[in-house]
């Protein structure tokens, strides 16, 4: 028992300590809060003291009696009958009146002394709405408060940086994506003049003009649904309706789907599962999460390598892991590949590059379904984890 309660005793005193390093210890301004009333209180008793001295041993009818002499021009015995008619019948009406007084008067003076704090917490918030740079301060009492308000603050400015961070990437993808319109569009004008001008061309050659142009065509149909995927997604919010899913079959059916997209790039595919895989999610936006992950894994691998995709179950997770080689991706882009409109340089000028939201929406969907997904990349082979909660049986 004894080895129990110091283990409690330094557990509270453990706590005590991170509250104080993270500003949550609230002991300063209650003490401070509690310093105030008791002055109060303690004004307020002597001054009830005082007034019970006053009228009850008479001291008060002497200053009374004294006054009235001077007021009315009357000698002291008159006096007295008037302060004994007038004042020492209702002495108590008095005291109560006179109490009440005092202690309206320490109320406001305490609520205009609570006010100021308030006041202080207001000069913070607006100081937030202002998007001032500068640091809030506020009274020593109050530094849990004004921790809490730097953080805000700290955090809005972070969101405003992302944000504009993300519009200006945004707006370079237009403008890579309006000038990688162009040259295809510039090419199919070409091809098509070439035709009308000599009409008499080979079977051959016209085939190959209109294979070329052909295939520019799909590329350029290919851009104008990458723009309509940007407007989508500044306008959509992204929801899920889960229900059970098992996991097993739905990676099949995605993986079925991109064979043919690692067979054109010479690549092959394997995947590693155990039936079932069961969790609770949405399975369209689930699909949607691992579709962009191998369309993604398709581009950026090197040609002839495998791409590997596995998954487990642990005791509270279901994990899937897709796994490619090609180049390295540097450490310091990995944390940036989830933020919308960002792409690897060398795909801002190759087919392979999308819009750079594909990761970013798989983010989202994985975030609302309470799971996460990583990146890491080393020695030639990228990886991307997904973990999802797994259904609960």
């Amino acid at each position: 028992m004894k080895i129990r309660n110091i283990l409690k005793q330094f557990g509270g005193m453990a706590t005590k300590l991170k509250n104080r390093q993270n500003g949550t210890d609230y002991n300063m301004f209650q003490i401070k809060i509690m310093q105030r009333f008791c002055i109060s209180a303690f004004i307020s008793t002597v001054i009830v003291i005082g007034l019970y001295l006053f009228l009850w041993k008479r001291r008060m009818g002497d200053w009374i009696g004294l006054l009235l002499q001077l007021c009315m021009d009357i000698d002291s015995e008159k006096a007295f009958y008037i302060y004994n008619d007038y004042f020492r019948n209702f002495k108590e009406i008095f005291f109560g009146i006179a109490i009440v007084l005092v202690f309206l008067f320490l109320l406001w003076y305490l609520f205009r002394w609570m006010t100021r704090y308030f006041r202080e917490i207001n000069d913070g918030i607006e100081s937030l709405l202002s998007d001032r740079a500068e640091p809030i301060w506020l009274s020593p009492e109050m530094r849990p408060f004004e921790i809490k308000l730097n953080t805000v603050q700290n955090i809005l400015a972070q969101r405003e940086q992302d944000a504009r961070n993300a519009e200006q990437r945004k707006n370079e993808l237009v403008m890579y994506l309006a000038h990688d319109i162009r040259t295809p569009l510039t090419s199919i004008i070409g091809y098509l003049k070439i035709l009308e001008e000599i009409p008499n061309l080979p079977e051959a050659e016209k085939e190959k003009y209109i294979h070329i142009s052909l295939e520019k065509t799909y590329r350029l149909e290919n851009m104008i649904h990458e723009f309509f995927e940007i407007t989508r997604y500044n306008t959509q919010k992204i929801t899920i309706a889960p229900k059970m899913v098992d996991l097993y079959y739905l990676l099949v059916q995605v993986i079925d789907e991109h064979v043919p997209r690692f067979t054109e790039h010479g690549n092959y595919i394997t995947f590693h599962a155990k039936d079932p895989l069961d969790i609770n999610g949405d399975p369209e936006k689930l699909a949607r999460v691992f579709n962009n992950l191998l369309k993604n894994a398709a581009a950026y691998s090197s040609a002839g390598t495998e791409v590997i995709v596995s998954a487990e179950e642990t005791a509270e997770n279901v994990i899937v892991t897709v796994s490619n080689y090609g180049k390295t991706i540097p450490d310091d882009k990995l944390d940036t590949l989830f933020e919308k409109f960002y792409r690897l340089d060398e795909s801002r000028t190759s087919d392979t590059g999308g819009t750079g939201l594909g990761l970013a929406i798989a983010k989202e969907i994985i975030t609302l379904h309470g799971g996460t997904i990583t990146a890491a990349s080393a020695n030639g082979q990228t990886t991307f984890t997904v973990v999802l909660p797994g259904a609960k049986k």
